[in-house]
């Protein structure tokens, strides 16, 4: 599932194309989703694009007088922007037609990711309750310090909770506690001042760094050009079970936690 760096990668892709330009129309090819589409953007015409944000892992089109577009790009969701003759393909199910002669296209061939409406995001129920943004000034040491007093959870598990921070799936809490050298079963309630500012400060590195490469390309994401996420090349522990720690020699671990895989070095992390 793409995660908080490869939806940040698609939002700068697709954003140059989009904002200042208007919707002509879109063309539904296939209603049903995670969720159905919204009726609202089955029958959008004629709408200027004001901005286009993300929270979480979730995209925010802004539209002059009408309302916002919020995209889930699911497991195996992308969008790409293509000439206006392109030719759509199987799992192509939605296209945004452009003012320019351009197509904002979604491809999802596990129809997991959602096209929904709403008039005001703050009040949408999928963002409500969503935590600070890692990669913001309110998410930081004294805060995750503050929230972990008494959560008995494993750290990697509680670093997933969206009511916590918002975005840090499960490929990035592996490499952020592998980067502030903390076990991934730890309960929160164990880190101390120290851990929770380094940990912080890895997140954000992590996050930052994956952005700047492009995301991780793991089995079905591209980034809005069709190009792969380069971060996969480095990566230090997911998805490296059995292989040599960069820092020390020893070998990667893999551990279930809820039925997610996670990865880290016993050695270097304690």
């Amino acid at each position: 599932m793409p995660e908080l760096p490869e939806v940040e990668t698609s939002r700068r892709g697709i954003e140059p194309w989009l904002v200042g330009h208007t919707i002509m129309h879109t063309v539904i090819r296939n209603t049903r989703l995670r969720w159905p589409v919204a009726p609202e953007i089955t029958s959008l015409r004629d709408k200027m694009v004001l901005s286009v944000q993300r929270r979480a892992k979730y995209l925010l089109i802004e539209l002059n007088d009408a309302g916002w577009i919020i995209i889930h790009l699911g497991m195996s969701g992308s969008l790409q922007v293509v000439a206006g003759d392109s030719v759509a393909q199987q799992h192509d199910h939605i296209d945004v037609v452009m003012s320019s002669g351009k197509i904002l296209r979604y491809r999802d061939p596990r129809r997991f990711g959602a096209w929904l409406w709403s008039h005001d995001p703050k009040q949408c129920r999928l963002l409500a309750r969503l935590g600070p943004e890692p990669l913001e000034q309110d998410f930081n040491d004294q805060y995750l310090f503050a929230r972990s007093q008494n959560k008995r959870a494993p750290v990697k598990l509680w670093l997933m909770d969206n009511t916590l921070v918002a975005g840090i799936g499960n490929i990035y809490a592996s490499e952020s506690l592998f980067s502030a050298a903390i076990l991934p079963d730890r309960p929160a309630n164990t880190l101390t001042k120290t851990e929770a500012s380094v940990l912080v400060a890895s997140i954000k590195t992590v996050l930052s760094r994956a952005i700047a490469q492009g995301g991780t390309t793991l089995r079905d994401f591209l980034q809005s050009d069709g190009k792969p996420g380069y971060f996969t090349q480095e990566l230090q522990v997911y998805g490296r079970a059995g292989g040599c720690c960069h820092r020390c020699g020893g070998l990667i671990a893999m551990a279930r936690h809820r039925q997610r895989s996670t990865f880290f070095c016993p050695q270097c992390q304690h």
